[in-house]
């Protein structure tokens, strides 16, 4: 069961206060005394003696009043908690995107909901134990509305009834929605496009207007703190003189190869890789930043080795094989696996799985091809998407189309309803297939 909040924000202020004090000249609203209370609680036919001492009188705002910057905003159980920590929350969208909020770890999609009743706002409003100055007295049971009236006179007891005045801050009929969703960081990809570095002596053609630093992509991309640092590493995007950089393709790789060749050079196991050799080896090849950057994303530390560290097998063997594909190129099976291989430093070993999002496989007769399908370079838009992967290839198993449509998913949106929703299903010797719908 998931618990639900109400949460009041309150949006910052762009114009005059508007002045609430009345003129001598302006009608004066209606205030309620003690006697309508009682002549009140007469009408609804209520024991005086069965309700507590303080009545509060709700006053409605005025029409000159303006709450615009109120709005509510329903938090699920981890919003609630990051809000009771401290932790900021953070809109995010550009002029053309919808509107995202942000804590540290996730994101959550935001839409306007309508509520079927007013809910009013109203600041100090007492609850039932605080309007009574002594212990809350039960109903009598066990006699008539009759019998009660006739014994009134005999147990009559004086109330002394205290009258409050509240005002209404604001009658609320919408409120915001919030449903996670996956992280958007791939504008950090599309944003970073337009400036990749490939060297210094190439940096006199980039414009520096189109640079972020770190702190203005985080601001303008869709995503929680958390999840931008993923998808950093994700686009494997390195800081360089204070601006977030990803590095031209042929560049990142020839950099790599170097890196990956003092494995040999020094006769490292591949859990024993020195960071500060290996940043002094790649002097005057390369900047020292693009170099750190690289290698704090293509290694990790080596466990119960200090100071040591392994490179990750899955992101080498993706580049190698983002080296050997080519678009519109297809490769025997066999021969690309071979030839995927032999590029692998030694110790290292290629597996279909890290294709994902990458290359596709594809029978043709009897012969098995893979080529080259890049995951970031297919359209945002789910429908555009589908229609391009169904072209490429007429048929996919569920594992096959998932690292390409899992963007679209959510924790309440699963890949396989994705793909009721947008393919058709077959069987082809026990195995499922999803084609095209159309």
């Amino acid at each position: 069961m998931i618990r639900k909040y109400v949460f009041i924000l309150r949006w910052k202020m762009t114009e005059m206060e508007v002045d609430l004090d009345m003129d001598d000249n302006d009608e004066k609203p209606y205030v309620r005394t003690l006697e309508d209370v009682q002549s009140i609680i007469k009408h609804a036919k209520l024991d005086a003696k069965n309700l507590t001492q303080v009545t509060q009188a709700l006053y409605y705002p005025s029409a000159e009043m303006d709450n615009d910057n109120l709005k509510l905003l329903e938090l699920d159980t981890h919003m609630h908690q990051q809000i009771r920590l401290g932790q900021t929350l953070y809109f995010k969208g550009g002029q053309n995107e919808k509107v995202v909020l942000c804590t540290e770890e996730k994101t959550y999609d935001v839409k306007g909901a309508e509520i079927s009743n007013s809910l009013l706002l109203v600041p100090d409003l007492k609850f039932a134990a605080a309007t009574s100055t002594s212990p809350l007295k039960s109903p009598r049971t066990g006699t008539s509305s009759l019998e009660t009236s006739l014994n009134d006179d005999e147990d009559e007891v004086s109330v002394d009834r205290v009258l409050e005045q509240r005002k209404v801050l604001k009658i609320f009929h919408e409120y915001f929605e919030c449903r996670e969703i996956r992280p958007r960081y791939r504008k950090i990809y599309e944003l970073l496009q337009l400036t990749r570095y490939s060297g210094p002596e190439n940096e006199e053609y980039i414009d520096r207007k189109l640079l972020f630093t770190y702190n203005q992509l985080l601001d303008t991309v869709q995503c929680s703190r958390k999840q931008f640092e993923e998808g950093v590493l994700h686009f494997r995007a390195v800081e360089y003189e204070g601006r977030m950089r990803v590095l031209e393709y042929e560049y990142e790789m020839r950099i790599l190869n170097c890196m990956l060749g003092l494995l040999r050079e020094n006769s490292w196991h591949l859990d024993e890789v020195e960071y500060e050799e290996t940043i002094a080896a790649m002097e005057g090849i390369s900047p020292a930043e693009i170099v750190k950057g690289l290698f704090h994303i293509y290694t990790e530390p080596t466990v119960n080795k200090k100071g040591k560290f392994t490179y990750k097998e899955d992101l080498v063997a993706r580049i190698i094989a983002q080296n050997i594909l080519q678009p519109e190129l297809k490769f025997r099976k066999d021969e690309f696996m071979n030839t995927w291989q032999e590029a692998m430093p030694e110790g290292m070993n290629c597996k279909e799985k890290y294709l994902h999002g990458l290359g596709i496989v594809d029978k043709e007769g009897n012969t098995t091809c893979i080529r080259s399908l890049v995951e970031e370079l297919l359209p945002s838009n789910i429908h555009d998407r589908m229609r391009i992967l169904f072209k490429t290839k007429s048929r996919w198993t569920k594992e096959e189309m998932e690292p390409y449509i899992e963007c679209f998913s959510t924790p309440t949106l699963s890949v396989s309803t994705l793909l009721a929703k947008h393919a058709r299903s077959l069987t082809d010797n026990g195995v499922r297939y999803f084609v095209s719908k159309h």
